[in-house]
């Protein structure tokens, strides 16, 4: 970070992440340090700790910037309440930094190809402050929206290439438009923040860590489109993200931003939360609208669209938490500074949460364009392990599985679809050698079963037929033509399910066929599995030769079946081993079968 103050100012990392990890215990360790030594006093400046939101490095928390005046930021990592009086007496008071405990240059790798833009405020700002909210452009982007005509914040819109962050790559300026000009006195904005994909965690920083950015962007939309109430549809096991963004919300309306004549900008706007109850399909959009109008979550055939009949019946506009957080600074900078940054069909940069076999998981945002490879390796550091990548699962659990030759698709919408995944919200799951690829396409598709509405019968059904295959084939119980069945299948609930679900559920499926193909032949023709996932098919025996006799299986093995003396090969005695596959998850050298 480039961060200056003319204060001194204590940046921490009050995310999920970063509580979690004990970020309030460290808050309170400065807060008491600072007032034992008589910081303000000593220095003649006054000492600022910010509660910010994620930093994207969670794997690393608690992360705590130092920043002094007139100098660049100083971050350090996994930061306690027992290194705090350190810091304060070597940086704060006599400005050495406490270099064993420096972030080191993992850190700095991380942010270099980087180009955080939806995350400039978040670990900056005390993410509950309005003022502090207000010091960094908030609310200019509204100002400039309102010295122009609806119409021509649409045409911005458009203008600067934004297409809908929540999955399906929608011009976001086509799609106010819509609204827009749907006949109607009365029209609803919605904020989609029901982030339901496994290890995808975007949305909730941004509204942990910029809730009036959220804010912001939705009074823009509202503007434009013609719009007095807005929602955000937040899932409710993201209590922090709803305390901070409901905060804001007050704080707005007590200062007259939110509510009649907003601002004094002559245009009315309110909005509140709706908490979902954590169901997947409610991410989608017909089955979101049917949730807040207190109806089970399913969904709705289309047309007609939202745009023309969505909550209620009323015209209504819906677009992701994301996509939202964009439209400020598309109107704090410009839309041509937008449509600069990108690829040609997909402009700005997007967000990713990285989870699964890599060294640095976290939160990245990355120009459109950037490649999968410097993700995965440039940013976050490579495999953990230093093991051998097998695949990426990319856009959610109904994205597809990219293997090691696709490592050098784009990340931009037409680019990952071309590949066979899609970019989704941005989830990205890493796998390493130790993963079968045919348990991930199992995994993914029970949970698409499960979070199915059940409305129609291509996903009800289908789907249950499909996952009922799979399992036969982890349980060394395939047989010939089920590969063949199972594309079939696929195919005919892509185009016959209701909904987004159903139509991408199989993606999987059909992607692990078309790159590992072969994994599925082993489990089906071999009897083995090889990636020694799928217990029914593990031998738990060590590979003579492969083994380096380190020992480490024998120390992960929780009931004692492993044999080993010092330069000896270990050898499992199967009579005792309980197939906790610990043993193999130890070794790095792949020497247990």
């Amino acid at each position: 970070m480039a961060e200056t103050a003319e204060n001194i100012q204590v940046l921490i990392c009050t995310g999920t992440g970063g509580i979690a990890s004990g970020s309030l215990e460290v808050v309170s360790a400065f807060e008491a340090e600072f007032a034992k030594h008589g910081v303000e006093a000593k220095v003649g400046k006054r000492c600022e700790v910010k509660k910010t939101g994620c930093r994207g490095l969670c794997a690393n928390d608690v992360l705590v910037d130092i920043v002094l005046p007139g100098q660049e930021a100083v971050t350090y990592d996994f930061v306690t309440p027992e290194l705090v009086p350190q810091i304060v007496e070597e940086h704060v008071l006599a400005n050495q930094a406490v270099e064993k405990k420096v972030a080191g240059k993992y850190y700095h790798d991380f942010l270099a190809k980087q180009q955080r833009i939806i995350f400039s405020r978040c670990g900056t700002i005390d993410a509950e402050s309005i003022d502090d909210f207000i010091a960094h452009n908030g609310f200019t982007g509204i100002k400039k929206a309102v010295t122009m005509t609806p119409e021509q914040v649409i045409e911005e819109v458009k203008r600067s290439g934004l297409r809908g962050r929540g999955g399906g790559g929608f011009p976001t300026g086509v799609k106010w438009s819509f609204c827009k000009a749907s006949p109607g006195d009365k029209k609803f904005l919605i904020c989609n923040a029901d982030e339901g994909d496994p290890g995808a965690f975007m949305d909730r920083s941004v509204l942990e860590g910029d809730p009036y950015g959220l804010i912001e962007g939705m009074m823009i939309g509202a503007y434009a489109i013609g719009c007095t109430f807005g929602y955000v549809y937040c899932r409710a096991e993201y209590p922090l993200a709803i305390k901070r963004l409901q905060k804001a919300i007050d704080t707005c309306y007590e200062r007259g931003i939110l509510g009649k004549n907003c601002m004094g900008f002559g245009f009315d706007f309110d909005m509140k939360i709706k908490a979902g109850a954590g169901a997947f399909v409610c991410g989608e959009e017909t089955a979101l609208m049917a949730s807040i109008e207190g109806q089970r979550g399913m969904s709705r055939p289309r047309p007609p669209f939202p745009a023309v009949r969505g909550l209620w019946g009323k015209p209504t506009n819906i677009n992701n938490v994301e996509t939202f957080a964009n439209v400020s600074y598309i109107f704090y900078n410009g839309a041509d500074w937008f449509a600069s940054i990108g690829t040609e069909g997909t402009k700005g940069t997007k967000i990713f949460a990285l989870t699964g076999k890599i060294k640095h998981t976290g939160l990245v945002e990355v120009p459109a364009g950037t490649t999968m490879r410097e993700v995965i390796y440039d940013v976050c550091g490579g495999i953990h392990k230093n093991r051998k990548f097998k695949a990426v699962q990319a856009g959610g659990p109904s994205g597809g599985c990219l293997p090691a030759e696709a490592l050098d698709a784009q990340v931009d919408y037409d680019s990952l679809i071309k590949a066979g995944a899609m970019m989704g919200s941005g989830g990205l799951v890493v796998m390493d050698e130790t993963t079968c690829m045919v348990d991930v396409a199992r995994f993914f598709l029970n949970f698409t079963r499960v979070e199915s509405c059940g409305k129609c019968i291509p996903c009800r059904i289908g789907l249950k037929i499909m996952l009922e295959i799979l399992e036969r084939i982890c349980a060394g119980e395939g047989k010939e033509g089920d590969i063949e069945l199972l594309q079939d299948m696929a195919y005919d609930i892509k185009k016959s399910s209701l909904c987004g679900l159903g139509q991408t559920a199989p993606n999987p499926i059909l992607s692990t066929i078309r790159y590992f193909r072969d994994e599925y032949e082993a489990h089906i023709k071999d009897k083995y599995c090889p990636s020694h996932v799928c217990k029914p098919l593990l031998k738990f025996a060590v590979i003579e030769g492969v083994c380096k006799k380190c020992g480490l299986c024998v120390k992960a093995c929780p009931v004692d079946a492993i044999r080993w003396e010092k330069g000896q090969t270990a050898f499992i005695e199967i009579d005792k081993c309980t197939q906790c596959t610990s043993c193999y998850d130890a070794c790095p050298f792949m020497a247990i079968e």
